[in-house]
Order: structure tokens, then C-alpha cells, then sequence
């Protein structure tokens, strides 16, 4: 299954291993999962796993931010046709709608009007969960 995984998600995957985030990144990390993004999102990625108030070491977010841009899909998007309350956050749903990903992950859905997203399903790590369960017990990847 590709998804869109926000920042947010990654860094607290990566700070709590054993919580719903965590989980996930462990999915994206046994190919159970394929991240979409964009320059702009491995780019933002790169910069905030390097900021000194994780302390996460170099080398392996370089061996991570690889591994995501090896295994995962990267795609070209198009702006939105209107604005999200947090514009940093575009290139997330915008790579969501030019991928036709089967939804973005988040800690801030609010950020994620449902009347602007098109169509993507936004969903906090935990209803993501329930919601990738769902979809294994119905047979579909």
C-alpha cells in the first residue's frame, strides 16, 4: 500500500518505536508499506531528523532518508487548487492527490480540511492502523 507520511509521523515513529507511529515506520521499514513524496518532503524529512533536538545520528538517518528514496515512489505533483490552514503541509496532500495514495498519515488532521482534500483520506496514526487492519482482513494490500 503507498501512503503519504507527515513529518510529524516519521519523528515520532522514530522517538517512541513501540506506539502506533513506530509501528508504522517499522511497516515502511519492512516494505509493508511504500512512502510517496517528493523533493520537497525527503527534503524536509532530511532537515528535521537533523535537527540536534532528536539526536538521532547521522549516518542513520542518511541509511533511512535512502532506504525511503530507494523503495519508495516519488512523484511529480501539482499545486492545489486552494490553500491549507498550514501551507507547509501542501506538498503532503499534494503528493497524495498526484499519486492517488490510498491516504496521508498525520498527527495534524486539522491541518487537513476534509473539503479540501479532494477525496484523500486523512488519518491520524491510530485510524490508519485500524484502517490497514481492516484492509488485510478484506484481502487487499
Amino acid at each position: 500500500m503507498n501512503i503519504v507520511l507527515d513529518t510529524n509521523v516519521l519523528v515520532a515513529g522514530l522517538l517512541s518505536p513501540f506506539r502506533s507511529c513506530g509501528e508504522i515506520v517499522r511497516m515502511v521499514s519492512s516494505g509493508r508499506l511504500t512512502l510517496s513524496f517528493d523533493a520537497r518532503i525527503l527534503s524536509e524529512y532530511y532537515e528535521v531528523l537533523r535537527r540536534q533536538e532528536f539526536k538521532f545520528e547521522e549516518d542513520k538517518v542518511v541509511a533511512l532518508l535512502d532506504y525511503i528514496e530507494y523503495r519508495g515512489h516519488k512523484v511529480a505533483s501539482s499545486p492545489l487548487p486552494h490553500s491549507l490552514p498550514d501551507p507547509d503541509d501542501e506538498p503532503f496532500l499534494e503528493v497524495a492527490i498526484a499519486d492517488q495514495v490510498g491516504c496521508l498519515v498525520t498527527g495534524n488532521r486539522v491541518h487537513f480540511p476534509p473539503k479540501l482534500c479532494l477525496g484523500v483520506n486523512v488519518f491520524s496514526p491510530n485510524e490508519f492502523l485500524n484502517f490497514y487492519k481492516r484492509q488485510q482482513k478484506r484481502g487487499r494490500p
